[in-house]
């Protein structure tokens, strides 16, 4: 087990040098000048290119990468927004927790409230119950976030006055963007645990605990759910990296001071800094998230567990 995590974690290390490398020459081959955008128009030729000199930015390709490498994997260091004037880490020392916060709270509504819906729609299988959901599933899935997001807004804000539109000065602030943002995984989610349980509840092990006498209850939840939770997780774990990814549009509607907003300010003003932060941290959360999926799974299903050590067990014979 402890060779395949570090195999993983140095796929990792490979993951992060890459998306690194992507970024930046996107943002290097891009067409606009984030020195014209900050100067304005009103300056002349001479100072774009004094203060392109002063940014680095007249250096070849190759050394402003080399640079942004270094910088960024050896020093730690993000760099300072154009626009800003700040470092990108405290930026993101602010910001980050607020966005892990709606990430986390939009996959606690998916579980809690999608997991139990798919159990109800398999245990009741071809029933008005079954139909409606699966009904209001599909209208979740195809429903846009972002008009979902500004529904929400005009009515609940403008015309109701119910909630606050934007801003996170009080719980009332995190409502509308988590249902906003919780309410396509929340529709997948069910839809994935009644497939899930449709396919273990005529197996012989729930067979035969009825057959002892257990209650139902207890038959769902010790027997059939602990078999149906791998590709529940594996779709919780990839609704949490694109719920974190993912947020650019929600957070925008509602002014949510998080990395989303950062990241799209930082496209819009060509701030090089911050969008190639923002895209690595996301990918690197993304890579950590399907990681600790894997691991669950040989915590959930011995037999996974057992194949992960019988892999290092062979692979230490050879050695």
């Amino acid at each position: 087990m402890a060779r395949y995590v570090g195999k993983r974690l140095m796929w990792l290390v490979v993951i992060m040098i890459s998306v690194a490398i992507l970024i930046f020459s996107i943002m290097y081959f891009v067409p606009g000048d984030p020195v014209k955008i900050m100067l304005g128009d009103s300056a002349t030729a001479e100072e774009v290119q004094l203060y392109r000199d002063k940014l680095g930015l007249n250096d070849p390709f190759i050394v402003q990468l080399g640079r942004y490498l270094y910088d960024t994997f050896i020093r730690w260091d993000f760099g300072t927004s154009y626009t800003m004037k700040v470092p990108v880490m405290s930026e993101f020392i602010t910001r980050l927790p607020r966005t892990l916060a709606l990430g986390w709270l939009c996959i606690l509504v998916d579980a809690l409230i999608g997991i139990p819906l798919g159990i109800s729609a398999a245990m009741h299988r071809n029933s008005a119950l079954d139909h409606g959901l699966m009904i209001g599933s599909m209208i979740g899935i195809s429903i846009p976030g972002f008009w979902l997001a500004l529904l929400m807004v005009m009515l609940f804000a403008q015309r109701l006055g119910w909630l606050p539109a934007y801003g996170i000065d009080s719980w009332k602030c995190w409502i509308m963007p988590v249902i906003a943002g919780s309410l396509a995984g929340l529709a997948t989610n069910a839809r994935q645990t009644r497939s899930a349980v449709l396919e273990t509840i005529r197996a012989d092990f729930v067979t035969t605990a009825r057959a002892k006498g257990l209650k139902e209850s207890k038959v769902i939840y010790k027997h059939m759910l602990p078999n149906a939770l791998i590709p529940i997780i594996s779709s919780l774990g990839s609704r949490f990296a694109g719920a974190i990814g993912g947020t650019v549009v929600i957070e925008t509607v509602f002014a949510f001071p998080g990395i989303g907003t950062l990241m799209l300010n930082g496209i819009s003003g060509r701030d090089y800094p911050v969008v190639r932060s923002c895209v690595l941290v996301l990918a690197i959360f993304s890579a950590f998230v399907m990681l600790l999926v894997d691991l669950l799974y040989a915590f959930i299903d011995p037999r996974i567990k057992a194949q992960y050590t019988r892999m290092g067990s062979k692979k230490g014979g050879k050695s």
